[in-house]
């Protein structure tokens, strides 16, 4: 059995659960064996993005939703709050299109469902802070490429080259938006059962501790807590990246940092980090750098890392000096869904009942709610541009076995930190930073 969390429990798991504005106690478990049309497991963007086109294109189907802990309780409560139209690049033009839509559209929905996420559409700022950045950003595609002067005027950063600006980007508020999609969920007949531990998912069911869900289509949309299913161990793995919010920030130390348009913010490292000034003038910032845990292992004390923490501390004040004295009112982590070919999926087996989508590598707030329309039109048999897109059905092969999807992982992880070292110095990195582009796809 699963031991619940207490609702401040809840909120301390992120910055955003933490200020979502609305109590995080727990809806009522599943208390027996039902029946539905439709039972998805995970109250994620993903799960519930699903549910909510389902119940709008038919309004008839028994739709349920079964929740190992409370809707937003993994990545979708817990990110870094950039709506992008981000995808791998080797399908980047046949997707580019369907997400750019999908960011108005979350925008849109915010708006006609009255969830103030914060939704904010100020584009995406990458920063050239090496010689090498500048050469990888300037040809980045679906950016626009901004001079030194007029970069450093918009964000006031140390050493920038230049920067790449993607339009096509929000910043929001991801406790907001999950918190307020799951009673748009509710308001349209859906069930959402928290706090219930699905032990197994197979063709027309799903098996908890306390009863079965019996239903025509089985969805999964776990993300980064598959592994923990059995026989899905290899299908993604449970990356983790960490984040820190600041305190308020005053309105003199906000002339000094600039950022007044409030754009997702990151630079051309490798090792990624990420950052978005908040609708109360505070800054989230984060980033990878946590290791991957043997056998896909998911524990709470995972969520933190003193070291990890440091060097995001240690990041932020390198881009604003001015920001070493302000403190850090929080820290979080979690992971997110890698899949072996870093390429996100989207899939409904018919004579099975099981759909699925997931393995957003950490761009997920956008690319899930394209995906949870996409199952709803595959589910209802809608034929729609959406079922055409090239993620539909795609099969990324499966993680190598342990200990070697641990050694390279972490192999992989190294290597990113390594050309940045080396490209900060001044050195070259150019052989390193080609193979890892070769195994990440970007």
């Amino acid at each position: 059995m699963v031991t619940p969390l207490t609702s401040p429990s809840y909120a301390g798991l992120s910055f955003w659960l933490d200020t979502c504005g609305e109590p995080l106690d727990p809806r009522p478990a599943l208390a027996g064996d039902i029946d539905a049309d439709v039972a998805i497991v995970g109250a994620g963007y993903t799960g519930l993005w699903t549910a909510y086109f389902l119940a709008r294109y038919e309004p008839e189907l028994r739709v349920v939703v079964v929740e190992r802990e409370i809707a937003g309780f993994g990545a979708s409560g817990r990110n870094g709050g950039w709506c992008s139209a981000l995808f791998p690049t080797r399908h980047g033009d046949e997707m580019r299109a369907a997400l750019v839509q999908t960011v108005d559209d979350i925008g849109q929905w915010c708006e006609q469902e009255g969830v103030d996420a914060h939704y904010t559409r100020g584009g995406a700022l990458s920063l050239a802070r090496t010689p090498a950045q500048l050469q990888r950003l300037r040809a980045e595609p679906y950016t626009k490429w901004i001079d030194s002067g007029d970069a450093t005027d918009r964000v006031h950063a140390t050493g920038v080259l230049g920067a790449a600006h993607d339009a096509d980007c929000a910043t929001l508020h991801p406790g907001r938006l999950v918190r307020g999609l799951a009673r748009a969920v509710e308001k349209r007949g859906v069930t959402i059962y928290e706090q219930t531990a699905v032990r197994r998912i197979a063709a027309h069911q799903v098996m908890t501790d306390v009863g079965s869900v019996r239903a025509d289509v089985v969805v999964r949309a776990t993300e980064g807590w598959t592994p923990t299913l059995p026989g899905l161990r290899r299908v993604l793995i449970p990356v983790y990246s960490l984040v820190v919010a600041t305190e308020r920030l005053s309105s003199a130390v906000w002339d000094e940092v600039g950022w007044s348009k409030r754009e997702a913010l990151t630079d051309g490292r490798r090792l990624i980090i990420y950052g978005q000034r908040t609708a109360d003038d505070r800054i989230v910032f984060g980033g990878r750098g946590a290791p991957y845990h043997f056998r896909s292992r998911i524990e709470p004390g995972f969520d933190r890392d003193d070291g990890v923490f440091a060097a995001l501390r240690s990041a932020l004040t390198e881009l604003f000096p001015v920001l070493a004295r302000v403190q850090i009112t929080h820290s979080w982590g979690g992971p997110l869904g890698v899949p072996r070919d870093f390429h996100p999926s989207v899939g409904y087996h018919d004579a099975t009942g099981m759909a699925w989508a997931g393995g957003y590598v950490g761009d997920g707030v956008a690319a899930s709610h394209l995906a949870g329309r996409t199952l709803a039109d595959l589910i209802l048999r809608r034929d729609s541009p959406r079922t055409r897109l090239p993620w539909v059905r795609h099969r990324s092969r499966r993680w190598e076995p342990e200990p070697m999807r641990w050694l390279g992982v972490n192999a992989g992880r190294r290597l990113a930190s390594s050309v940045d070292n080396a490209e900060s110095g001044g050195r070259s990195a150019s052989v390193r930073s080609a193979l890892l582009g070769r195994l990440t796809g970007h």
